[in-house]
């Protein structure tokens, strides 16, 4: 969260050049500007996820290409957000980010495998308990 209310406060700060930025380069240049954060916005993600991992089984430890990847999704869904944000203070902006990212750790942090075994669990312990 404090990641992403701090990126799109500093944005704010420099919104004109950044929408200029945005809509005024060709496709290539707006591609080689986003290429570098691509990059860091990955690697931030990736570094998040594997501490995540480290606190999960083997078998239930996610895949840090992949959701390292769906964090750079999120980032683009989260700028294409604020770019179209007319609200004031950017008040939409915020509450996208919050529910955004509330919702990718409920997705990280849970798994029908993560129910089912603790399904099993129960039923072992009710069983033989």
């Amino acid at each position: 969260l404090s990641f992403f209310y701090t990126f799109f406060e500093l944005l704010g700060r420099n919104r004109s050049y950044i929408l200029f930025s945005l809509e005024s380069d060709g496709m290539q240049e707006k591609t080689a500007q986003l290429r570098d954060l691509r990059k860091q916005v990955r690697n931030f993600a990736k570094e998040l996820i594997e501490e995540g991992n480290e606190q999960k089984s083997r078998i239930n430890q996610r895949n840090t290409t992949i959701f390292s990847e769906g964090g750079w999704w999120q980032f683009l869904f989260l700028l294409k957000f604020w770019v179209d944000d007319d609200s004031p203070g950017f008040e939409k902006t915020d509450l996208a980010i919050e529910k955004s990212v509330h919702t990718v750790f409920e997705l990280f942090e849970s798994t029908p495998l993560d129910s089912v075994i603790d399904f099993g669990k129960f039923l072992f312990q009710e069983k033989f308990a």
